[in-house]
């Protein structure tokens, strides 16, 4: 019989063997982690595009009905482009007739020859070099034969007093920068092949000058989004000049979806990534807020905040990225499909956001999130907590509550990437003209940045926009001026009679 050792003897081999069992453990996690860095840079770098992660649609569609998938996608892509055409632009007739040595009749020879029908039509679509031009106002002046007064034409609407340049012309320099992501500096060779003196720093100036003159607008915009009772948000790195090298800035979006469904999008810059600008913009509002899991956000969510509402596309490329060191995250990614089967059959059925789609998330998700929130638990113990597979875990399991709050709303989305939509054009942007010259650059930058975006999310030609609030915001009331907002601007623009002060004529 073994004799049983005192509970306070030392037993170095024990210890040493301990020691090593720890070591051995971290040093395991450390190979998986860089095992998952290694393939997740392998396939960015020589990966094929069907090695990448697959967008939720292409899943839900299956390999099975690909083929017929790509059919209807097509079909609908040609149909609505056909729609489109009547809209597009505008229609020069241009008349061919027939040449005098052929006006007879090529079997008998008569030249009594009529018109057969409206002609034969076909469409040729050209491209016409657009113009600038060097508009010279005239004021009438006329004097009194008493030779004591004087009455002069009133002078030209001005967005800028005695600017030499035109709200037509500044919605240009707007658009371009703004929604084509073209630097100023290429925008000023362009101009000038058009027959106009510019330069760089003048078109900078354009710039700077519409978007104060738009800040009452874009400060409008940002503050109803901070009032809606769901809001999404996120940011990305925009770098800012500064002494012989460039600093670190962020470009933050928030934006919501009105009862019509209308997106509206708002920007604000910061030289920083702290809670600093969350807070400026949604302190003291109730409500949803859809983010990732970054804690800049906790500002506004935290202790009586908004309401934190997860990002299931980010938990989703977690474990597509431990699939090459742990091939079990395929059936997190089948559970996460399911999520998404559910909301594209709410959208087949027109339930979206609705108490009927709230019914189907309790009746089809929550069975999903119940076998996952299950499967994860299970697994954790298996996976080393630095290893690729482990990380996702414990993203997923750490984020359940804001990840799961989308059952009891159907306001609440699955995934954040609208955000993330919303600042492509901006990365674009980025590798474009690089950097922002300062601070008070990229607050205009956001402003303008908002009003394009939001433009374009509803339809509407943000140059035919900016060229006509660019005048009527200075002498619009302030208590309304929420109705030159875009999405409200062109429902009065459709709505209105020609003689109304906020319509447009074409």
């Amino acid at each position: 019989m073994p004799r049983e050792l005192p509970q306070d003897h030392f037993c170095p081999w024990r210890e040493e063997a301990e020691e090593l069992k720890a070591e051995v453990s971290r040093i395991g996690g450390e190979v998986d982690a860089l095992k998952g860095q290694l393939a997740a840079l392998q396939r960015h770098v020589f990966g094929r595009r069907a090695e990448k992660l697959p967008t939720v649609a292409a899943e839900l569609r299956g390999a099975a009905d690909s083929t017929a998938a790509r059919a209807e996608a097509a079909k609908e892509k040609r149909q609505a482009r056909a729609a489109r055409k009547a809209e597009e632009a505008p229609a020069r007739e241009i008349r061919h007739v027939v040449p005098a040595e052929e006006r007879h009749c090529p079997a008998c020879g008569s030249e009594d020859l009529k018109p057969l029908g409206k002609g034969r039509t076909s469409v040729v679509y050209e491209y016409v070099p657009a113009r600038f031009e060097k508009q010279v106002h005239v004021q009438e002046v006329l004097s009194c034969a008493c030779g004591r007064g004087v009455v002069t034409a009133p002078p030209p609407s001005r967005v800028v007093d005695r600017g030499e340049y035109g709200p037509g012309f500044l919605s240009h320099v707007v658009v371009s920068k703004c929604a084509d992501a073209m630097p100023l500096h290429r925008l000023a060779q362009r101009v000038e092949r058009s027959g106009v003196p510019m330069s760089r720093s003048t078109l900078t100036d354009l710039f700077h000058q519409a978007a104060s003159v738009l800040l009452p607008l874009s400060s409008h915009l940002l503050q109803v989004i901070a009032a809606a009772e769901v809001v999404w948000a996120d940011e990305t790195p925009l770098r800012v000049l500064d002494v012989k090298k460039t600093r670190r800035g962020y470009l933050w979006t928030f934006l919501t979806q009105n009862e019509a469904g209308q997106w509206l999008i708002g920007y604000r810059f910061s030289l920083g990534r702290a809670s600093k600008t969350p807070k400026e913009v949604l302190g003291g509002t109730r409500g949803a807020l859809v983010v990732d899991a970054y804690t800049g956000y906790n500002a506004v969510t935290l202790p009586e905040g908004r309401v934190r509402v997860g990002c299931w596309a980010h938990v989703r490329r977690r474990f597509f990225e431990a699939l090459a060191t742990a091939p079990e995250a395929r059936e997190a990614l089948d559970f996460i499909l399911a999520l998404y089967r559910v909301e594209a059959l709410a959208r087949d059925a027109g339930v979206v956001r609705t108490d009927a789609h709230r019914e189907l998330r309790q009746q089809q998700s929550l069975p999903v999130l119940s076998a996952l929130r299950a499967w994860m638990e299970s697994q954790t113990p298996r996976h080393l907590p630095r290893g690729p597979m482990g990380q996702a875990l414990s993203y997923a399991l750490k984020q359940w509550d804001a990840l799961t709050r989308f059952v009891s709303d159907a306001r609440l989305p699955l995934d954040n990437n609208r955000s993330e939509a919303a600042l492509r054009k901006a990365a674009l942007g980025r590798k474009n003209f690089l950097f922002v010259g300062h601070e008070a650059a990229g607050a205009n930058l956001a402003g303008l940045y908002a009003l394009v975006a939001t433009c374009e999310a509803n339809q509407v030609n943000p140059e035919a926009y900016l060229a006509d609030v660019l005048l009527r915001v200075q002498t619009h009331p302030h208590s309304r001026i929420g109705e030159l907002l875009p999405h409200e601007w062109m429902r009065r623009r459709t709505a209105d009679p020609p003689e109304s002060p906020l319509h447009l004529s074409p």
